[in-house]
């Protein structure tokens, strides 16, 4: 597998050529550096990933205002998580007054 260096996708081969499907990008393929890649047979499964609560083991709020149409709370907790794939990071907010949830959008 390769990734391309011009936006990051993934590439895939045409021929003698790693093509990227979302900028164009072309590469010529490397047939030792191909041979040298480690492969890996199956995947491992970690399960479903833990539902992330924002107030577990969390004493700190900052002002922002609950989305919930009947609290009028300007507090909540919050968590930094890392977004799947490692991207960027998501920030959970969980009401101080209600317990209502959501992300920053």
């Amino acid at each position: 597998m390769r990734f391309c260096d011009e936006c990051g996708s993934m590439m895939h081969t045409e021929g003698d050529t790693w093509v990227c499907r979302s900028c164009e990008n072309e590469e010529p393929r490397d047939s030792q550096a191909e041979a040298a890649m480690e492969t890996r047979d199956g995947q491992r499964d970690d399960g479903a990933p833990a539902v992330a609560d924002a107030t577990q083991d969390s004493a700190e709020t900052m002002q922002e205002p609950c989305p919930a149409e009947d609290c009028d709370s300007d507090r909540a907790y919050y968590e930094m998580l890392p977004k799947p794939g490692g991207s960027y990071e998501v920030r959970l907010f969980t009401c101080v007054d209600c317990g209502h949830k959501w992300r920053e959008s």
